[in-house]
């Protein structure tokens, strides 16, 4: 009995020939400066035609912005992995996905904190501040908060501020290598731990 041979290839849906056009584009920006990346190029490492590109994200910057807003968006799904437990375990295992998050993308991710490439425009910093604010959210509500809550502004603000060591700490890591990832994991696990525990309980009964 003969077998037919798996086909080398297959027609993608609409959503999956996105996030195909959006991963090449990522490791794209990654990999080059903005101005160095052409929409012809993403359509060649993507394998479609130039317009589809057009069709999916308007045009190359549209494109860059929104790659810069996922990469520094803490998705809910983060939130919603987190196991039951003590504020450490839930520390420790979020903090582990941040960890893989941003190996799985290193270049674009490190391009994101510091996106020179495209200029710092106004655009450019309303979209890095609504990615720190919605990230902050996140961490709010793994620790049954919210920044609606009484507080929820300062609270929101303190870890938008703990999201600046993080960006540090991912330098010292992946650019200058003067920390490895289990260092950085215990910096960022033990800092989460007693800016909830400590930090915050002290900041609400100040303000």
């Amino acid at each position: 009995m003969t077998t037919e041979p798996t086909p080398r290839w297959r027609r993608l849906e609409p959503d999956e020939r996105k996030e195909q056009i959006f991963a090449c584009a990522a490791r794209l920006f990654g990999d080059r400066p903005y101005s160095e990346v052409s929409t012809s190029d993403i359509a060649a490492e993507a394998g479609v035609a130039r317009g589809l590109i057009n069709h999916y994200f308007g045009t190359k910057r549209e494109l860059y912005l929104e790659i810069i807003r996922r990469a520094l968006t803490v998705p809910r799904l983060a939130v919603e992995i987190l196991p039951d437990g003590p504020l450490e375990l839930r520390a420790d295992v979020a903090i582990d996905w941040f960890l893989d998050m941003v190996t799985s993308q290193e270049k674009m991710w490190l391009a994101a904190i510091a996106p020179e490439g495209i200029g710092r425009d106004l655009e450019v910093e309303r979209i890095l501040e609504e990615a720190d604010r919605e990230s902050a959210d996140r961490v709010l509500e793994a620790v049954g908060l919210s920044r609606e809550s009484e507080h929820g502004q300062e609270l929101n603000a303190l870890v938008r501020a703990f999201g600046g060591m993080v960006k540090a700490a991912g330098r010292e890591w992946l650019v200058r290598g003067s920390l490895d990832r289990s260092q950085v994991h215990v910096l960022l696990s033990k800092s989460l731990v007693t800016l909830v525990g400590e930090v915050f309980p002290e900041i609400q009964r100040a303000t």
